[in-house]
């Protein structure tokens, strides 16, 4: 069964400067228990989609369904069934974590025992239990993205919707954020998170949709979408220029490809299929012919390689908090959603 279905979405935004489309009949679908990862680069529609899944936008044209509820004709019912976790964290920083949990709670229709409970469960799983009694002002900003997801949680959502949870997290801050969301995966809930981090993407989802222009244009794992753009590699940096030639002629040689030569930072790059087999062969046939190297490593295309070659532009990462589509009406995306 799918908990996630989406038919022929658009969604224009207008204003004096002209119109902006940014879904131009998008199709999508999530199974129920799995995890989606939308990915795309800055105005791509990953928000846009986020915000009429989450009812927090009535799309111009075609239907979607969440939990088998119709998001337009069935608001109230998705609302009950889901959590939202926007690009920005939505808490109070003049409350405490406790006392933000328990608003949220409130919001989510517990009762004011039952949100106390919810809050402490909350704190706990979350690493925030010896902040509880802190303003908000005073965490950081891993703190305050687990608060933010902390509070999408409180309801226990069977569908749940990370608007890209990681942006602008250290290295560290992002590895926690994702045990916290393999969790909630293990525990059955539904989740699609957009993401501009193929490495997020591929850590986190069963499968991936790559959205460009308001339309997905692909959609598999990570390893088919990178196989879509020729797979393996195998990257030699020689150490004498002079011996650049002669290194082409191995690779090309022990390969399957053309190569490709950067003559500036004297890169030989070419394709391959038989991972460290092959690059081992390569390693000891540039030692056989004396040809000195600074680097050589087999490579996976990378995120760039990825939207390079699916929507003929590289990918934009993000700033921090940077949104992906055009403003929506007045209202926070990441804020609770009400029964």
């Amino acid at each position: 069964m799918n908990a996630i279905v989406a038919e022929g979405l658009v969604k224009i935004y207008r204003s004096r400067a002209g119109e902006v489309r940014a879904l131009d009949g998008l199709d999508l679908t999530v199974a129920e228990g799995s995890v989606l990862g939308l990915l795309g680069p800055n105005g791509a529609g990953k928000t846009t989609t986020v915000r009429i899944l989450a009812t927090l936008l009535r799309p111009d044209a075609g239907r979607a369904a969440v939990a088998g509820f119709d998001v337009v004709r069935q608001a109230q019912q998705v609302r009950s069934v889901i959590g939202l976790s926007g690009q920005y964290a939505a808490v109070d920083e003049n409350l405490t974590g406790r006392e933000n949990l328990i608003m949220f709670g409130r919001l989510y229709q517990l009762s004011k025992a039952e949100a106390r409970r919810r809050a402490d469960e909350l704190l706990e799983q979350f690493a925030l239990a010896a902040a509880a009694d802190r303003t908000v002002k005073t965490y950081s900003g891993g703190m305050r993205r687990r608060l933010d997801l902390a509070s999408a949680l409180s309801g226990r959502p069977r569908v749940l919707f990370l608007d890209e949870p990681t942006t602008g997290l250290d290295p560290r801050s992002r590895l926690g954020m994702w045990d916290i969301i393999r969790d909630r995966v293990r525990a059955g809930t539904t989740l699609l998170l957009t993401t501009q981090y193929l490495e997020e993407a591929d850590a986190l989802a069963h499968s991936i949709a790559v959205v460009d222009a308001g339309r997905i244009i692909a959609r598999g794992t990570a390893d088919e979408l990178k196989s879509q753009v020729g797979g393996e590699r195998i990257e030699v940096v020689v150490r004498d220029r002079a011996d650049v030639a002669r290194a082409v002629e191995v690779l090309a040689r022990d390969c399957d490809g053309d190569c490709t030569v950067d003559e500036h930072t004297r890169r030989v790059t070419v394709p391959a299929h038989g991972g460290a087999q092959r690059l081992v062969q390569v390693a000891h046939d540039l030692d056989e012919a004396a040809i000195a190297i600074d680097d050589i490593g087999l490579r996976r295309p990378t995120l760039d390689d990825v939207f390079l070659a699916l929507t003929g532009h590289g990918a934009e990462l993000p700033a921090a908090g940077a949104d992906d589509d055009a403003p929506v009406p007045a209202g926070r995306d990441s804020a609770p959603i009400q029964r």
